[in-house]
């Protein structure tokens, strides 16, 4: 099953200090789309996540003296290659995640584009000087890398998240070791090795691949050599690692849940608005953090849009990811059906009429129909929690506060989409909507120049863009005296 890609890109044990690890205990790694067996993989835990953290504090200092154009051009080095192997790296995320082969290969593009964008920030590691109070001073600051850094990473974006956080913190000077999610370790593996054969140093970029999340995270967030943690999933997890970096004061940054709205006014171009929401939503099988979760339709449109998104969405394929065709693969696992069968079959029971799909797919086991459910309303279970699923739920409201009021009736803050044509309208809601992103008659927001972050239970910091570095380094003042 794992034919046409190169050997060298399957690895099957943990990566620590420039070598492959190989355990005795393994777990394993099966294709969510028919649930064959991929591969058994080396069960790391808290001793090999520790040997890690040493190998990347021993590594960090060289690292960080080295010349930001040395580092820029080694993380250049290993952006060409990712790209050089880009079908054979989507092909394994597929096998291992289950969405389409034409999403893999753009999520491969995407992870590449943090690894060139912050190859060219590193350069860009700007400090200031400050006017002092007095002649015979200087007031200089300096932005320096924080030491080490650690993350978790979740299955959906098995390649991109990790190069969005890994390239940042390589380009401010800090070494890095990331555990990612259990069902998806061959793609966090082959970057390993592209690393390595970009000449990335020894400890400067690990990877622990295991079973037991909760003996690695700990190790991950509470080590005193760690100096910064990163975490992208739930926000219940999130909470937990969260408190567990807080003894240590270790600087975090969170990229949690989401229930996105997406508002539709009476103004919109239904057209534009429906093929954006059949982006956000139905992506990677509607397993997205910042997917549309709730879809609000403005009364006057209401019945329009959802007679053209039933025709769009009876369309959709479902498939196995690698069927040239597919245009829904399988959910991760049998809970996120079940999860997602349950939501569903409580939102028809509370009221919702059901207008398409609503149960299992015949093309496998863990395979949901593209679902569109009509007459939701805000108090039920669906509305408040994070689908993760093929599931389009519609909501109607009347004016455009009533909108605003809906959309921002969430402990979550991460992305929003709205379709209006009003300028003034445009202005108004984006002010008012409480969310990190906001796209605008736009229904795909994330790109390596833009900073991706949420706000409330969504978490903080932001990722990629120019304000990428700045939760990976740490702001020195010096003060020079006796001029």
């Amino acid at each position: 099953m794992l034919q046409q890609i190169a050997d060298e890109l399957i690895k099957t044990s943990s990566y620590i200090n420039g070598r492959w690890c190989d355990m005795p205990a393994k777990f394993a790694v099966v294709n969510p789309a028919n649930q064959q067996l991929l591969a058994q993989v080396s069960d790391a835990g808290a001793a090999e996540a520790e040997q890690a953290v040493q190998a990347a504090s021993t590594a960090f200092a060289g690292w960080a003296a080295l010349p930001a154009a040395k580092r820029s051009e080694l993380l250049q080095r290993w952006y060409q290659l990712v790209l050089q192997h880009q079908d054979e790296l989507a092909r394994l995320l597929t096998l291992e995640q289950g969405k389409p082969l034409s999403e893999a290969k753009g999520e491969i593009a995407y992870g590449a584009s943090y690894l060139q964008w912050f190859a060219e920030e590193a350069k860009r590691l700007y400090g200031d000087t400050i006017p002092a109070p007095a002649n015979d001073k200087r007031i200089i600051v300096q932005r320096q890398p924080v030491g080490v850094v650690t993350a978790i990473t979740p299955w959906n974006f098995p390649n991109a998240m990790i190069a969005r956080k890994a390239a940042a913190a390589l380009a401010a000077g800090c070494s890095f070791v990331v555990k990612p999610a259990q069902q998806t370790p061959l793609s966090a593996l082959a970057l390993a090795e592209l690393a390595d054969q970009a000449g990335i140093p020894p400890g400067v970029f690990n990877v622990v691949v295991g079973s037991d999340a909760k003996a690695i995270g700990a190790v991950l967030t509470q080590h005193p050599l760690v100096a910064k943690f990163s975490f992208t999933g739930s926000t219940a997890v999130g909470k937990q690692l969260l408190k567990q970096c807080a003894d240590g004061v270790k600087r975090v940054t969170m990229e949690l849940g989401g229930n996105a709205p997406f508002i539709v006014f009476d103004d919109a171009d239904l057209d534009a608005a429906i093929q954006g929401l059949l982006a956000s939503k139905f992506r990677n099988a509607g397993q997205t953090c910042v997917c549309a979760n709730r879809i609000l339709v403005q009364r006057g449109v209401y019945q329009a849009f959802a007679d053209k998104l039933a025709i769009a969405i009876t369309q959709l394929k479902v498939g196995d990811g690698l069927n040239g065709d597919s245009q829904i693969g399988p959910l991760i696992d049998a809970n996120a059906l079940e999860k997602v069968s349950n939501l569903v079959q409580s939102a028809v029971a509370d009221g919702a009429r059901l207008l398409l799909g609503g149960k299992a797919d015949s093309a496998g086991k863990q395979f949901y129909q593209p679902t569109l459910l009509c007459d939701v309303r805000a108090d039920m279970a669906i509305s408040r929690a994070e689908i993760f699923g093929p599931v389009a739920p519609l909501m109607m409201f009347d004016t455009e506060q009533d909108a605003i009021a809906l959309a921002n009736s969430t402990e979550y803050g991460l992305a929003a989409y709205f379709y209006s044509r009003d300028i003034g309208r445009v202005f108004r809601v984006a002010q008012q909507l409480q969310f990190g992103m906001v796209g605008i008659n736009e229904g795909i927001i994330s790109n390596a120049a833009a900073p991706f972050g949420g706000v409330k239970q969504s978490g903080f910091g932001r990722e990629g863009s120019q304000y990428g570095l700045d939760d990976y380094t740490e702001l020195k003042y010096l003060c020079l005296g006796g001029l």
